[in-house]
């Protein structure tokens, strides 16, 4: 049978620890047998989880006999990892043990070296965290989940039960994947990833940069039809300079701000509004509503109408 050992250490999320506990241990097989054994292991047998402590049955030894190991996110994702929790985790790596983290439990792959050259996600108010901390990991932010083959990661919380239907749907299939779906009250695949779920926020508009005048003057013209030959007369530069100084301050184009703007506003009318989405477009700047629908859902990756049902 196929064994998971999910791997609890000290400050370890409850809501993480226990998805996949939950989630494999409910799984059945066609005729009825269990999918999956699911061990919980710690360094130490008590751990502390905030709330509570808890008490894990098996040490780092179980993480030897495992198929499958799950770590879950900590609330202290950036303490350093201890040295026999290292270790472990490359020793099972290096035996082609499939791992997966679920929310900053993405951290603890890093921090063991076990996601260098690879792409990887986390919850997205982590991703900057992690993509500073971890520069040879090429950080995702968008996503529900990234499937390396041996290595998984996914961002927060619900998103690891996306993780565990993932991992069920591929040992599996697709039958046994929706059934544990069902169990859960999920949806086996849901629309979209975590983008639509970021906090509004403009793009930064950098305090006392050269750029901040021009970037609130954009913010307030995002029904105009702007040019990048546009800006780059507002910020009086040529377009070869304002590209070089948005890149510097922004980290991206004036075109690729101003789109960005554009949407996270979208997002904004579309929760507090009953416009339409015709209408939402237009006021944002976009200049038909197919090129509306278009650029929401590539940023968000759902669409204005699905983001509504959501969040309003």
């Amino acid at each position: 049978m196929h064994t998971v050992a999910v791997l609890a250490l000290d400050k370890v999320i409850p809501f993480d620890l226990s998805t996949p506990i939950e989630v494999f241990t409910r799984t059945r097989l066609a005729d009825g047998s269990a999918g999956y054994r699911v061990v919980v292991c710690a360094e130490h047998p008590e751990v502390d989880a905030g709330h509570f402590t808890l008490r894990a049955p098996r040490g780092l030894d179980a993480l030897r006999e495992a198929d499958t190991i799950i770590v879950p996110g900590t609330a202290e994702p950036t303490r350093p990892l201890p040295e026999s929790v290292h270790a472990a985790l490359n020793s099972a790596a290096a035996r082609g043990t499939r791992i997966a983290s679920i929310c900053s439990g993405t951290f603890i792959l890093a921090a063991a070296g076990l996601l260098d050259g690879l792409r990887a996600t986390t919850h997205w108010v982590a991703a900057e965290a992690l993509a500073a901390a971890y520069p040879e990991v090429d950080v995702d932010p968008d996503v529900l989940y990234v499937d390396n083959g041996q290595i998984l990661t996914s961002a927060g919380a619900a998103a690891g039960l996306d993780l565990c239907l993932h991992l069920i749907r591929r040992d599996h299939g697709s039958a046994i994947a929706a059934d544990a779906a069902r169990l859960s009250v999920m949806a086996l695949e849901r629309e979209g990833g975590q983008a639509q779920f970021i906090a509004l926020r403009h793009p930064p508009a950098p305090r006392g940069a050269t750029l901040e005048p021009t970037l609130l003057w954009m913010q307030e013209n995002l029904a105009r039809e702007l040019t990048l030959a546009d800006i780059a007369t507002r910020a009086g530069m040529s377009t070869r300079t304002l590209i070089r100084h948005f890149r510097e301050q922004t980290g991206t184009t004036p075109l690729q701000w101003l789109h960005r703007t554009r949407v996270r506003q979208a997002q904004h009318l579309l929760e507090t509004t009953e416009y339409a989405v015709e209408r939402i477009g237009a006021e944002v700047g976009f200049g038909s509503p197919t090129s509306f629908r278009d650029r929401f859902k590539r940023t968000t990756g759902v669409s204005p109408g699905t983001y509504r049902r959501a969040f309003r």
